[in-house]
């Protein structure tokens, strides 16, 4: 690229923002400057003009000199750990490293040549301190006492390999994976909540000897409607979104009297009819009937020892919970769209938003309460994972990204690139390309942090839960930018500090002995997969798009062992609809091809046959079956068996034989998206009690466990 200026090209470099990248077909692809030039702006830096470039980076070399210390240094354990330190040149120095625990330990300066530069008509100079390599993993401080005072810094260091967590006793387990909001059961308000999660582990521990139930993510919403249907665009991805809590399943509900509990009732009843009216999940009318059950709940208050457990979440969660609560309560009075609210009003730490909270004092506890008691029925339904003996347990879901007018952009408004959308160049499945509309967290921000947001938000979605699927992993190694108003074809990749971001993920999920999955689909560099599985994160492997050299059917024995393995996953139609080609005909109906009808049924034709030829090799369907769907259907979890993955997954829209993808890439309202509840073979709708009754459910769970068709009681298997 020789258009660009030397200070453009060194900018670009340091930010990690890509000059060029190779597409879907093998294709090299020059990222245009006036994309770099908008992508540094989100990083405040002006390289508008050649001058401008070269100015701005004689800045961030100067400004990296003007810091005693580097903001965070994150390594691994047993890798010797080094920190350069800048003072003035011949000044006094000591160095050494508190531990989280407290305890203090020395450092040791190891380049007593230290080189110097002169900013701001001072010389700078640079020495290297040694650390040790003996560090537990943790979150430490490095402290620098200079003749200007005492300077204080990050040092992270995390495990070098998470793998299995201990419960799994490195076997092979399997699960169902499902949406949960589209699991409604007759005693839930139209919605699949907490209990029926509870209800579907029970089921699927004890009837079908699944060991674990992967979950769509729980962040939280928008406190007022109209609610974003996408669980993978929340609000905020540290919070939970009440919608999924029963309100029956309360604690204080036993304690009403006879008139709010028929008032709860006839809301419920209210509730659940809407969705058997309209035939979708109805988000925006459920939400405010639940949300007046509620309230009346909350206002029955609660017994002492309640009040002292509700009282400690509060203390744990802190500032950070305080101020998603208040910007609940601002939405109620305010709307969503936090940027046309009153300027006062626009950051948390303001004069006006502290008043505020003072004067709705009870409707903050309210949104606080939401919290702990959406926490509390998450964690009943783990108890129940355990007491059926499930290794794992419930494995929630982390989103990519957030709503850019959600309370995270409100409440740390400076950490997120707001002139950005996190997207996705073109590739097979989606040949436009994608814009999710997601802001992207600025990688130097969140250095400048120390990761805390980033830290905060996975140690939520770790808490009393058994595993961890991470939405987009290869995001934590580098995302796809594009500038507003730009299409994803404008964007270019921006890379993130993958070591930091995929360390304190393995930290976390070590603290928390869970099981972590990474969503390593689409453009993948190579020595990604190779990264996540050295440090002992699964990758997934989704059937359809596990090919060898020449395109075809990857034979079982190349599949990774790391990794969770399954036939589908919820951005494609379940099975019986793949199998069909339903996936090729809703998107040329919604106008989202950019090949030829014809031509994408034929080649959805030649890869069926050839799954087909490869299931009829591998023994697992006779070739009377091959026009059977149900039965291919069956065969294509029977060859996960085959693999050496050590985590499989079938999709309940599988085992109850459904055909409507719950998402479709690339739409908005022109498909009800994440807004589809469970149905059966036939297109009716279903309760989670008639999964239980059904007979196909039963019989996927006899392949998944390996068995000829009906699962052996739990005595029998042993």
């Amino acid at each position: 690229m020789t258009d660009l200026s030397p200070g453009l090209q060194r900018l670009a470099d340091h930010f990690g923002i890509a000059r060029e990248f190779w597409d879907w077909k093998g294709r090299h692809v020059d990222i245009p400057v006036s994309t770099l030039v908008e992508v540094l702006a989100a990083f405040d830096i002006d390289a508008s003009t050649p001058q401008a470039a070269d100015d701005a980076w004689q800045r961030v070399v100067d400004d990296s000199w003007r810091r005693v210390l580097p903001p965070c240094t994150v390594a691994e354990e047993g890798h010797g750990i080094h920190v350069d330190v800048h003072v003035p040149a011949g000044s006094g120095l000591e160095v050494h490293v508190v531990l989280e625990s407290g305890e203090t330990r020395p450092a040791w300066q190891s380049d007593n040549d230290t080189g110097d530069r002169v900013v701001d008509g001072e010389a700078i100079g640079e020495a290297t301190f040694w650390l040790g390599s003996d560090l537990p993993t943790g979150y430490h401080h490095v402290v620098a006492t200079t003749a200007t005072g005492v300077h204080r810094a990050s040092v992270i260091v995390t495990p070098g390999f998470v793998g299995f967590p201990p419960a799994m006793r490195d076997q092979r387990i399997w699960g169902y994976g499902t949406q949960l909001y589209s699991v409604a059961s007759r005693s839930s308000w139209g919605i699949g909540d907490l209990a029926d999660l509870a209800d579907l582990i029970s089921w699927s521990g004890t009837r079908q000897f699944a060991g674990y139930v992967l979950i769509n993510p729980l962040h939280a919403a928008e406190t007022v409607t109209p609610l974003e249907p996408s669980p993978y665009l929340p609000a905020s991805r540290r919070f939970i979104n009440p919608i999924y809590i029963r309100p029956e399943a309360i604690d204080e509900y036993a304690t009403l009297g006879r008139g709010a509990r028929q008032q709860v009732k006839a809301l419920r009843k209210r509730a659940a009819a809407l969705g058997r009216e309209s035939g979708i999940v109805e988000r925006n009318g459920i939400w405010p009937l639940k949300l007046e059950a509620l309230r009346l709940i909350h206002a029955e208050g609660m017994r002492a020892a309640r009040r002292i457990a509700y009282d400690d979440f509060r203390r744990r969660e802190g500032v950070g919970l305080r101020n998603f609560a208040t910007w609940s309560a601002l939405c109620e009075q305010h709307g969503q769209r936090w940027r046309e609210w009153p300027e006062e009003l626009q950051r948390p730490s303001s004069p006006a938003v502290v008043e505020f909270a003072e004067d709705n004092a009870e409707e903050i506890d309210f949104f606080e309460w939401l919290q702990w008691v959406a926490q509390t029925q998450i964690s009943a339904a783990q108890a129940v994972a355990a007491e059926v003996g499930m290794p794992v347990g419930i494995v929630t879901d982390l989103a990519v990204g957030i709503n850019r007018e959600g309370a995270e952009t409100w409440m740390m408004p400076d950490v997120f690139a707001n002139s950005m959308s996190v997207g996705a160049p073109p590739d097979q499945y989606n040949q436009a390309g994608q814009d999710w509309g997601q802001p992207p967290w600025r990688p130097d921000r969140l250095a400048e942090l120390a990761y805390a947001p980033f830290r905060a938000m996975v140690s939520a979605a770790l808490r009393r839960v058994g595993g961890l699927r991470v939405d987009h992993i290869i995001g934590l190694f580098r995302l796809w930018w594009v500038p507003r108003g730009g299409g994803p074809t404008q964007g270019t990749y921006v890379r993130n500090n993958h070591e930091a971001l995929v360390g304190i993920l393995a930290l976390e999920a070590q603290r928390a002995q869970a099981l972590v999955v990474g969503e390593d689909l689409g453009t993948v560099e190579p020595w990604v997969r190779d990264y996540l599985a050295r440090r002992g994160i699964l990758g997934t492997s989704v059937l359809w798009f596990e090919a060898g050299q020449q395109g075809e059917p990857l034979d079982a024995q190349w599949w990774r062992e790391y990794c969770m393995a399954s036939v589908t996953t919820h951005d494609l139609p379940p099975t019986l609809g793949y199998l069909d080609g339903e996936h090729v005909r809703i998107r040329d109906d919604l106008g989202l091809l950019t090949e030829p009808l014809d031509d994408e049924l034929r080649v959805a034709g030649r890869e069926r046959a050839a799954w087909l030829g490869k299931l009829v090799d591998s023994r697992v369907l006779a070739p009377d079956r091959v026009d059977d769907s149900t039965e291919v259907m069956l065969a294509l979890h029977r060859y996960l068996l085959l693999t050496p993955s050590k985590v499989l997954l079938a999709n309940l829209t599988d085992a109850v034989g459904e055909r409507r993808a719950q998402n479709m890439p690339g739409t908005v309202d022109e498909y009800p998206n994440w807004r589809v509840p469970l149905h059966d073979a036939e297109g009716r709708r279903i309760e989670l009690e008639d999964v239980f009754s059904a007979r196909l459910p039963q019989r996927l769970a006899a392949v998944m466990n390996g068995l000829p068709e009906q699962p052996a009681s739990r005595w029998e298997r042993r």
